[in-house]
């Protein structure tokens, strides 16, 4: 059988279209982009809520090829970074090879053809010799688990599906959670609000964020002047891989982490007034057990007399509010939900049904923990390939992951194709010693502080573990350039 395509990209956010891209440049030209939403961009074309921002430096959130010298912030605003997508997809001429609002709702190969049926949520089947998951983990927002939800009267919003008909001037809203997105919601509605109630269940540790305006001059230099981005961008590379990869991978024995801590008590200490609101917000785990936030004016927020931190733990939604666990009922107007994503559970990982000779992938990573070949393969799943399988992202600039596993696929088919192999299937043995390597490297992890216990951090599955890529940048990017293609049997079929 002769498939439609040689490959479906699943997923229209920035690992689609670089997927799309690298594989125009590597002589791939048969291939299709199915995306669930009705534009592209990924979290950035569902994420518009006040406030929304990149919270590492934008000349590391960018393709290493195609860097923008019209950033206006060091750390651009939302709606730059959707901006941005669609430049890339105009400038490599992909939107013909884009179809929106085409969900996947189940995928499943066929040895006997080596080829994938995909088939998406309006009806459509489509096969292809091979399919790259590029779905992202931060798509599929999690509403909280609280009785008498549903029987709210009042506006109810997820952070992830912003209303932008949604009036908050003059109302009593409700904040429940305080991650990533909530700590850039809270400020840009503070001032609009009529008073502001935020239910934390765990503390964050907010750090400074050396954000600043770039200026026409600034930007003009970074255009104009041979090597201005290169430095920019090497100046930011160094940040970003100080803050995660080597602070979370290396913690022992480099204790990066504990610097951190440093910066977060000193903002603490600076922008908190009231001692026990300060207490209130100190996290009680180490740095890196959760995702830390940017931000240089949240927790001066929580100054205000009309915002309120509230710690006691939520008992119910009612029909007015929101009722805590000593029996206070809190009278809300709109009730925000800042309660992130699914993750690393087992309907997001990955983010579709998928079969391969009577096995599902979600139950398989149940069943034997999530594990991927530098994660890319995972064997039993021939010509199936991940941007962000298990494994694979060690926490710097989400475009290195892309651009990195794009460069191992890519290896994957041109070796095929010079071969003639119609599979692709990587070796048992090589992935088990990848996973070896990286269950090897946990100990000196800062995963492994006792405190991370109590971080509620979605960077542990339901096995307990962190399925992060413990390598530094530097390593990832040479290894998808040198890994030895004998892990992988190539077969004619």
């Amino acid at each position: 059988m002769h498939p439609d395509h040689d490959v479906l990209v699943i997923g229209g956010g920035f690992s689609g279209i670089g997927a799309a891209i690298m594989l125009d440049k590597a002589g791939f030209s048969d291939y299709l982009v199915l995306e669930e939403g009705d534009g592209v961009g990924g979290a950035w074309h569902w994420n518009t809520y006040p406030g929304v921002a990149v919270d590492i430096p934008s000349f590391s959130y960018q393709f290493s090829f195609e860097q923008s010298s019209r950033w206006t912030r060091v750390y651009a605003p939302g709606d730059e970074l959707k901006g941005y997508a669609e430049h890339c997809v105009d400038k490599y001429r992909l939107r013909n090879r884009i179809r929106l609002n085409s969900g996947v709702v189940g995928t499943s190969y066929d040895d006997d053809d080596a080829t994938w049926t995909v088939t998406t949520a309006n009806g459509d089947e489509l096969t292809a010799r091979y399919i790259i998951n590029a779905t992202g983990v931060l798509t599929k927002p999690k509403a909280p688990a609280i009785d008498g939800f549903d029987t709210f009267t009042g506006e109810t919003v997820h952070t992830a599906r912003w209303d932008h008909d949604l009036d908050l001037q003059g109302k009593r809203v409700a904040v429940i959670g305080t991650g990533a997105s909530a700590v850039q919601l809270i400020p840009a509605i503070a001032d609009e609000v009529e008073h502001l109630r935020v239910f934390q269940r765990t503390a964050i540790w907010c750090l400074p964020k050396p954000d600043a305006a770039l200026s026409g001059r600034t930007r003009a230099i970074l255009s104009k002047i041979p090597g201005a981005k290169r430095v920019a961008r090497l100046a930011s590379q160094t940040y970003v891989e100080l803050t995660f990869p080597l602070a979370a991978h290396f913690h022992h024995p480099l204790n990066l982490a504990g610097s951190g801590e440093k910066l977060g008590r000193k903002a603490l200490k600076n922008q908190v007034t009231d001692p026990a609101v300060r207490e209130k917000l100190t996290p009680r785990y180490a740095v890196g057990c959760k995702r830390p936030s940017f931000h240089n004016s949240y927790l001066s927020t929580f100054n205000r007399d009309d915002v309120h931190l509230e710690t006691d733990p939520i008992d119910a939604i009612t029909p007015t509010g929101v009722r805590t666990a000593t029996g206070t009922e809190h009278q809300v107007d709109v009730l925000v939900l800042a309660t992130g994503f699914k993750v690393f559970e087992r309907d997001n990982m990955p983010g579709f049904p998928c079969t391969s000779r009577g096995a599902d992938l979600g139950d398989w990573w149940a069943e034997n923990r999530a594990q991927a070949y530098e994660g890319v393969s995972v064997p039993g799943f021939p010509n199936m390939f991940s941007i962000l399988g298990p494994y694979g992202y060690n926490g710097s600039s989400y475009f290195n992951l892309i651009e990195t596993q794009m460069a191992h696929i890519v290896r994957c088919l041109t070796q095929a194709r010079k071969l003639g192999a119609r599979a692709i299937e990587v070796k048992q043995d090589a992935n088990a010693r990848y996973f070896a390597t990286m269950l090897a490297r946990r100990p000196r992890q800062v995963f492994t502080e006792e405190s991370c216990s109590v971080a509620n951090s979605y960077y542990f599955d339901e096995h307990g573990d962190t399925p992060f890529r413990a390598s530094t940048t530097i390593e990832t990017m040479w290894q998808a350039g040198h890994f030895p293609l004998t892990d992988y049997e190539f077969a004619t079929v």
